[in-house]
């Protein structure tokens, strides 16, 4: 992401599907312009490579020239039952059942895709775990996503919670698209910080689908936490 007092460019590095950006990283641009637990709800896909107008009024807003992207505001931290940190070896037998090896929507995503290298994709590939419904995977944040201070950056940790609340459904067959996601990072992590993330169902209705996601630091710590809303849409040209 590169950014001025008014704009923001989202970088292609960071897609989700091939054309628009990743709805975490996304929110997480926003997110970061916000003190303290943010929502963040996608109206639209959103462009790459390409200055984004920032409004900001109490709220913010991200315009792609008079369309609205997406808009977020402050909010309480989700109210979640954080489930206790498997062994490490666990969430790597989990990581290592990730639905996206046999097949992927979309294998260049920055988060979750297969097809991503180390040090550019996040490849936080998120698998069932045993004896909960739940899934895990880990995550050592590569040096580039540092921040000035030295800690990650929050739109990354924002993205890094979004694809694992999609993998918790399972069998990788819904094909829905993230419409709103709050978070509250209490902590950000270190590069080469050996992270973890759970991720499991709230429920769902109809084409709606709720999850949560959290980030464990390398002592076990609850760094972040998310609840998102996944929406199946009516039209297949979403996923372009």
């Amino acid at each position: 992401m590169s950014d001025a007092a008014d704009s923001v460019v989202i970088d292609k590095r960071y897609c989700g599907p091939p054309n628009s950006g990743n709805g975490g990283y996304s929110c997480g641009v926003m997110a970061r312009l916000i003190d303290g637990p943010a929502m963040c709800g996608l109206k639209a896909p959103p462009p790459l490579d390409r200055p984004l107008r920032v409004s900001r009024n109490g709220a913010v807003a991200l315009l792609d020239g008079e369309t609205l992207i997406g808009a977020a505001e402050p909010a309480d931290a989700p109210d979640l039952d954080i489930p206790a940190l498997p062994p490490r070896e666990a969430i790597e037998a989990a990581s290592s059942r990730y639905v996206g090896f046999e097949r992927h929507a979309f294998p260049g995503c920055y988060v979750c895709g297969p097809e991503r290298a180390e040090g550019d994709g996040l490849r936080i590939f998120a698998g069932p775990l045993d004896g909960i419904d739940a899934v895990a995977a880990p995550w050592t944040p590569d040096a580039s996503l540092a921040d000035a201070d030295g800690r990650v950056g929050v739109e990354h940790v924002w993205a890094a919670l979004d694809c694992p609340t999609w993998a918790a459904f399972g069998d990788g067959d819904l094909a829905a698209l993230l419409a709103r996601m709050t978070a509250e990072v209490r902590e950000r992590p270190k590069p080469g910080e050996a992270c973890a993330i759970l991720a499991w169902k709230l429920g769902s209705e109809g084409r709606k689908h709720r999850s949560a996601a959290a980030l464990y630091g390398e002592t076990g710590d609850v760094l972040a936490v998310a609840e998102a809303l996944w929406i199946e849409p009516k039209d297949p040209a979403a996923f372009a």
